[in-house]
């Protein structure tokens, strides 16, 4: 029996690099990784010569624009990777019966809830980077059936640029971080992302359509950023306090939180507290 081919586009990113990480252990799949120099997204005919040569089964499109705040300046640059990309994509994957497995975000919301958003839950952006990443949810809906759109939120994880490793540099420093708490909503280990993405492709339960991923529990980037440095025994080593007011150019939700029982509930996958996801990261 052929090994069913898993293409993965924007492979060099932080979940790109975590599902490399990932496939090690879902070794009855076929993988190909290509980052934006092997295949450019904004490029149909990039996206077009990958699926023609390789075959896939299944696309993850982890190939994403995610400046939040660039994004309110560069509004075309965003549309493209975010959108138009992705309605190419979408065509393709169609054209030639490949599932596509698509990452989106909680920024898709307007954080005027105050309890974890449900996939049925109403979309409203409220940012230039919101506003892409709905668009290319638009997009796979509107011309797909066979596709999996996986939102999930505050990513972070030890490869690329995030959160997690901007506070992991400041370690010793002594520096004085003001970290804002006026977002709720929850940190999620792209390496648990990584494998949720493949035990779903892995269980051939096809229960298409939108699923929200992230690890449980709520959180503040205060309270994120506190608990990076207290697993690391380094809370003396920086000056660490909260403020409720930081200016950033993009508006956020206040609050994200996202309820992931549908795809627990469907496909088994495992939802660990973030605390605890975070400590196995840096244990």
């Amino acid at each position: 029996m052929m090994q069913k081919h898993i293409l993965t586009l924007g492979a060099n990113g932080q979940l790109g690099q975590c599902i490399q990480k990932a496939a090690s252990q879902f070794t009855e799949f076929k993988y190909t990784f290509l980052g934006s120099k092997a295949c450019d997204v904004t490029q149909k005919e990039d996206i077009e010569k990958a699926i023609q040569e390789k075959k896939p089964d299944f696309l993850i499109n982890a190939a994403a624009y995610t400046q939040v705040d660039l994004a309110e300046d560069e509004k075309t640059k965003a549309f493209s990777v975010n959108a138009e990309a992705v309605e190419n994509i979408a065509k393709l994957c169609h054209e030639k019966q490949v599932q596509l497995i698509h990452i989106s975000t909680d920024y898709v919301f307007n954080g005027e809830k105050n309890k974890p958003y449900l996939e049925t839950d109403a979309t409203d952006p409220i940012n230039v980077y919101g506003a892409s990443k709905l668009a290319g949810e638009q997009a796979i809906e509107r011309i797909m059936s066979s596709y999996y759109i996986f939102r999930t939120s505050w990513l972070y994880s030890q490869f690329g640029h995030n959160f997690y490793k901007s506070m992991h540099q400041k370690i010793g420093s002594g520096m004085d971080l003001k970290i804002t708490t006026d977002q709720v909503g929850c940190p999620t280990n792209a390496n648990d992302l990584a494998q949720a993405i493949l035990k779903v492709i892995s269980t051939k339960i096809e229960a298409f359509g939108v699923y929200h991923y992230s690890n449980s529990g709520r959180a503040t980037w205060y309270d994120f950023a506190f608990e990076i440095f207290k697993n690391e025994n380094a809370l003396e080593g920086v000056q660490l306090s909260s403020t409720d007011f930081y200016p950033t150019k993009a508006k956020r939700p206040v609050y994200s939180v996202m309820n992931s029982q549908k795809i627990s509930e469907t496909f088994g996958v495992e939802i660990k507290d973030w605390k605890i996801s975070l400590l196995g990261l840096q244990g």
